[in-house]
């Protein structure tokens, strides 16, 4: 009995023992994989980073819009990578989200299927021939690889999507039209249970997005940059937050400059067709219909090569106009030296949506196109925005500008931009132009005329390093004794007569001497710059043409910058026609003549006048 009895003991230890166990393991098991956030930052989680249980698909998502004339709503292209305990633990995760039409590939860039520029102005253009079209292919599953070593295994699903026209997405490429705005929307919505997405592109078996929490951050650069704006402009709920790298936020504003037909700087003779024909690539039997309707007719009406105006074809192309709706989060990046989407793109906008009280960031580098914020950055910007942790970077200082010659992850930071310390200075023209004139705190009345004479055939590093040239006027302030800090935008006015009804206006804020050995830098030489049509100088979208010999007044901005202008330099302005580089070029021979009684440059200088006459002062 006693025996019976220690054996019935033991058999109970061992099953108490056994459910133990077994609960814990249950517990182990019923743990579920969550992101970590350490200092305000989503870290990599173990969990998260087993690439190989990464789960891939690929979706078309509904829109409300029919771009491509086939009478039914296009459907985009779209892929997802999320960890896999979103389907075996239930777990939900934030999404970054990428767009663009790149990642079926593009028409390439040979000039030959560009605007040629070698016309007089005003005149009607030769026809452009277009480029083969773009190959097709409808085997292509995953869109792309971007972002998802960065984001996912940090706790975050990877979303992308093919803009309308291009690759397996329906429609056509508008180039700024609604139809990209309302593209990424549709994405955001069905992330959100708002729109159909679909596991075939004609079929209709639905699929859901049951592994997020619908949060949405957008990021990218140039175009893919651009896209998040866009998309965040439709005041799309779910959109929480928008990194935009080197955004185009103005067609009108890429292809043309207070009136003038300017290209962006690498791409002579680009227009907003030729970009149509560089993105095109979606389904090779759907794209007649695009480009009968929207680059034969709509674009060839609209964008006008003639005069260069600012019209409505160019108004619906500028997110500057459509920017009430915006609620989510934007922290811009742009290079200061970006003279393919130039500065002003991303300032405008950041100026703007301060203004209306919308929580705005912006990191300025000195380099060119493109370059997004350190990752540190931006990982706290989505982790605050997309996890709601309070990292506090909404507090954070407003302005991050990688100052001359420091690596791009040690911005130094500002309470804003332009540098609240910042004041205008203006400074006057001195006779000497075609030689170097000066550049004057006060005017001096009397100073005269000078006049200058077109030609295109010499580059704008050649008229500014000319001991004696009549092509272009420089000049120049005294040598600085002291940094000179600009920050903000560069103002001039201009008084001018022209001896031909029309004629290119391009200016340039130099700080001289040129330096010698290497290929000129931002840092090195050119401050900043600028470009205009004197027959817009009373309208953007009213030109006429110039009575010859009589003088007019135009006031433009020249692209902002923030640059700190060393000692031993001098801050030089000069003055010429055509600009081989990103203007038409008109047979040579017009003059342009300048009053230099009235003309001036306002330079935006942290300490203003005081601080410049200490610079300037023996």
């Amino acid at each position: 009995m006693q025996k019976l009895l220690k054996t019935s003991l033991m058999l109970l230890l061992l099953f108490i023992f056994g459910v133990s166990l077994y609960a814990q393991d249950k517990e182990v098991k019923s743990e579920k994989t969550l992101p970590v956030f350490k200092d305000g930052e989503a870290q990599i989680v173990e969990g998260f980073n087993d690439r190989q249980k990464w789960i891939r698909s690929e979706l078309w998502v509904e829109t409300t819009f029919d771009t491509d004339g086939d009478g039914k709503p296009d459907r985009m292209h779209v892929d997802v990578t999320r960890p896999y305990q979103t389907e075996t633990e239930g777990l939900k995760l934030p999404v970054i989200y990428e767009s663009s039409p790149y990642f079926a590939g593009t028409a390439g860039t040979d000039k030959r299927y560009f605007w040629n520029t070698r016309q007089e102005l005003g005149a009607v253009p030769a026809t452009r021939p277009h480029p083969p079209e773009i190959k097709w292919n409808p085997d292509r599953h995953i869109i792309s690889n971007s972002f998802i070593n960065t984001w996912v295994p940090r706790g975050f699903i990877v979303v992308h999507s093919e803009s309308p026209g291009t690759g397996l997405s329906d429609g056509s490429p508008t180039v700024g039209g609604e139809n990209e705005s309302l593209a990424p929307k549709a994405v955001i919505d069905w992330l959100n249970g708002r729109a159909n997405g679909y596991t075939t592109h004609d079929g209709n078996e639905k699929v859901f997005a049951y592994w997020t929490t619908g949060k949405v951050g957008m990021t990218g650069t140039s175009y893919n940059g651009t896209l998040p704006l866009a998309a965040a402009t439709t005041g799309v709920d779910g959109l929480m937050a928008i990194i935009p790298d080197a955004p185009n936020t103005s067609y009108y504003h890429y292809y043309r400059s207070n009136g003038l037909i300017r290209s962006p700087g690498g791409y002579l003779g680009e227009d907003v067709d030729v970009l149509y024909d560089f993105i095109h690539s979606g389904d090779i039997a759907k794209r007649a219909y695009g480009n009968a309707v929207i680059r034969d007719k709509e674009m060839a009406e609209g964008m006008d090569r003639i005069k260069g105006d600012y019209n409505d074809f160019w108004a619906g192309r500028d997110y500057g106009n459509h920017l009430k709706s915006v609620k989510a989060a934007v922290f811009l990046s742009h290079g200061l030296s970006d003279w393919n989407v130039m500065p002003e793109h991303s300032i405008r906008i950041y100026e703007a949506l301060k203004a209306q009280g919308v929580p705005a960031m912006i990191y300025l580098h000195q380099g060119g196109h493109g370059g997004p914020p350190p990752l540190p950055m931006m990982n706290r910007w989505f982790t605050h925005y997309l996890f709601g942790i309070d990292n506090g970077v909404e507090k954070d200082p407003r302005a991050w500008i990688v100052r001359e010659n420091d690596q791009r992850d040690k911005p130094t930071p500002y309470a804003d931009y332009p540098n609240p310390g910042a004041a205008p200075v203006n400074l006057f023209l001195t006779t000497g132009g075609v030689e170097h004139g000066g550049l004057v705190t006060k005017p001096i009345e009397g100073q005269g005329k000078e006049t200058l004479v077109d030609n295109f055939s010499f580059p704008a590093n050649t008229l500014a390093q000319a001991e004696i040239t009549n092509h272009r006027l420089i000049y120049a302030g005294p040598v600085l004794n002291a940094p000179v800090h600009i920050s903000g935008t560069v103002k001039v006015k201009v008084k001018l007569a022209s001896s031909k009804p029309a004629a290119n206006l391009s200016v340039y804020l130099l700080a001289l001497p040129w330096t010698e050995g290497r290929p000129p830098k931002i840092t090195d030489n050119l401050i900043t710059r600028g470009w205009a049509d004197p027959q817009n100088y009373k309208s953007l979208r009213e030109s006429e043409p110039l009575v010859p010999g009589k003088f007019y007044e135009m006031t433009f901005n020249l692209q902002p910058d923030d640059q700190i202008v060393p000692a031993g330099k001098q801050i030089a302005l000069m003055i010429f026609s055509s600009d081989r580089d990103f203007t038409l070029s008109p047979k040579p021979g017009t003059e342009l003549t300048i009053d230099l009684d009235g003309t001036s440059i306002t330079l935006p200088i942290v300490g203003g006048e005081e601080a410049y006459s200490k610079a300037i002062s023996n």
